[in-house]
């Protein structure tokens, strides 16, 4: 199961994507994760200082 960035929540400080190992995590006006590429490991959830992003 992949993790998706609430939109309303993410403040694109960039902490989810520094802390992804697979480079899952790509910059916009709110930051996002490619399913695909996600191993489910939860690093972008131990990172974010606001909780945004969650397991689908």
């Amino acid at each position: 199961m992949a993790y998706k960035i609430t939109a309303e929540e993410c403040i694109a400080c960039g902490a989810c994507a520094d802390g992804c190992p697979v480079e899952a995590i790509s910059a916009g006006d709110a930051y996002s994760i490619d399913a695909s590429k996600c191993i489910d490991c939860g690093a972008c959830a131990d990172t974010c200082p606001v909780g945004a992003p969650k397991a689908e």
